[in-house]
């Protein structure tokens, strides 16, 4: 089965009957803004810290010019993804058309920093060479997303739904959901009354006394709990007070420009990221369509890219993309406005310089219960949304981020202990019982790696061996060239894992000629869950 095509109807669509009228604001508008609005304040408060904490950054630079520069990036974006929600709602003639949520790549707020800017700093104690590498590294990621947006509507077209829902229920099940609920349990006794209000609020249809928005009643009692019970201190947040500066968005060209002329050693992540890029947002507009919200996908991607060019003009080096969660925020009762009130609230945030204050006075146990609802969300939608026969499929997509997720901690848990996996050895590890070698190799363009498995599996289930097989050929050459499997692009990148994908190619295709391997399979499309 394959999924949507991105292309125009053959027959003209429905017009709006006259009773339909696109609301500016619903009440499930509030309650999605304050969901989406403190999932994506965690993400800025996060790389906030980043670039003062890892690359040493002053607080005047961050949040004078880059945090302004984001928040740019975040009104235009969502103001953009509001109007294609009110054009979709109006061609459709439907008022429940929901908005994709917009905001700051979490994966690339990691990347940049310790992949891209911290060797940069540590090799030249500059941090101020440091941000212009991570400006030129996020302005490529634009405009290869911008190029990918002429090949992304041909690759979902031909990429079966069960694997680009299983790559991005891997990424939600890992880098969204598994760090907010350690999170939350480090202080259980702030983030589970939290969690409780959030998963009652947003998974049944009881409501607060005077339909209080569950995100803000969540927020103010986990706040609550949290001053209550010491867990914040007031002589953090005077200070932060004392040092809130108004930043006005300036251009940084001479930034941007000083870092594009050191260019070439970036192109190792930028190419392969960019590309994680167009992929990802080619699943999230695949998970909004499976909830009922058919978006182009060619105008998502160039407003991708767009958004990343625009915030490295500006002096951010934080990529933002379209967000997973829509179907979250559609269940939520968010419609056409809420994604663009919350990048005007973060925006006006960034200008006044006040995620330093935010950051003292919110507790973070009660913000990422946010995160976990999305990220089970997100899960059970991969499963319901396809055919009962294509679980497998998605099962499939889900390990290469699964790998990808253990790798790093194990990675970091090394470094906090002052080593390395080389120093360590292979021998040693594999002693242990921690089987690195193949996590990292699996976990090596995760996003890529989830559509290739979860496509050949698909095709295999449904008995189309022959596809099966130009699956496994393209995984081959992916391989070959270091888009996956390898920790950066050159030419004989992975050569065993691409002769891997080359026999496990010719098995499929001599399946393809034994008896009864033509035999069609009916595919049960009664079992997918509408709606979700």
């Amino acid at each position: 089965m394959s999924a949507t095509s991105d292309p125009a109807p053959t027959t003209d669509p429905p017009s709006p009957t006259p009773t339909t009228k696109v609301a500016w604001w619903t009440r499930g508008d509030t309650n999605a803004f304050f969901g989406l609005g403190f999932n994506i304040l965690v993400n800025v408060l996060t790389l906030t810290g980043l670039m003062i904490g890892v690359i040493g950054l002053s607080p005047d630079n961050v949040l004078g010019t880059v945090l302004p520069a984001l928040g740019v990036a975040l009104i235009l974006g969502n103001l953009y993804y509001t109007f294609l929600a009110r054009r979709l709602a109006a061609r459709e003639g439907r008022d429940d058309v929901t908005a994709l949520p917009y905001g700051p790549s979490v994966p690339h707020m990691f990347i940049v920093v310790f992949v891209v800017m911290l060797p940069v700093y540590l090799n030249t104690k500059d941090a101020i060479q440091a941000w212009q590498a991570g400006l030129a590294w996020a302005f490529m990621i634009g405009v290869i997303v911008m190029i990918g947006a002429f090949v992304g509507p041909y690759v979902r077209k031909l990429t079966p739904r069960a694997a680009m829902l299983g790559t991005l229920a891997g990424i939600s099940i890992t880098f969204i959901s598994m760090r907010p609920a350690g999170q939350i349990w480090e202080a259980a006794w702030i983030g589970l009354p939290v969690l409780a209000i959030i998963l009652i609020g947003f998974f049944t249809d009881v409501k607060l006394p005077g339909n209080v928005p569950v995100g803000l009643a969540a927020l103010l009692v986990g706040t609550a709990i949290g001053w209550a019970g010491g867990y914040m201190s007031v002589p953090d947040l005077t200070a932060a007070v004392e040092d809130i500066a108004v930043g006005i968005p300036d251009q940084r060209i001479d930034l941007l420009f000083n870092g594009l002329g050191d260019l070439a050693p970036l192109l190792g992540t930028a190419i392969p990221l960019g590309v994680y890029n167009f992929t990802e947002a080619m699943s999230n507009v695949e998970s909004a369509a499976a909830a009922g919200d058919n978006y182009n996908l060619r105008s998502v991607l160039l407003a991708d890219g767009a958004g990343a060019c625009i915030g490295a003009a500006f002096g951010s080096p934080f990529p933002p993309a379209v967000y997973i969660g829509h179907p979250g925020w559609k269940d939520a009762g968010g419609r056409a406005s809420y994604s663009l009130a919350s990048g005007v609230a973060i925006g006006l945030l960034c200008f006044l310089g006040l995620f330093g204050v935010l950051n003292y006075l919110l507790p973070v146990p009660a913000i990422v219960p946010i995160l976990l609802f999305i990220g089970l969300l997100i899960g059970a939608q991969a499963f319901q949304a396809v055919p009962r026969l294509h679980a497998v499929a998605v099962v499939a997509a889900l390990l290469p981020n699964l790998a990808e997720w253990g790798r790093g901690l194990i990675d970091n848990a090394l470094s906090a202990a002052g080593t390395t996996v080389d120093e360590v050895g292979m021998e040693a590890m594999n002693g242990a019982g921690v089987i690195y070698e193949g996590l990292k190799t699996l976990g090596e363009g995760a996003v890529l790696v989830g559509l290739i498995l979860g496509t050949i599996v698909t095709f295999i289930l449904e008995k189309k061996f022959h596809f099966a097989a130009i699956a496994a050929a393209v995984g081959a050459v992916l391989s070959f060239i270091g888009l996956i499997h390898a920790p950066e692009v050159s030419w004989a990148a992975a050569p065993e894992v691409s002769l891997g994908y080359l026999f496990f190619g010719v098995v499929c295709l001599a399946y393809w000629f034994l008896p009864g391997a033509r035999t069609p399979v009916e595919v049960d499309e009664s079992d997918v869950v509408a709606g979700h």
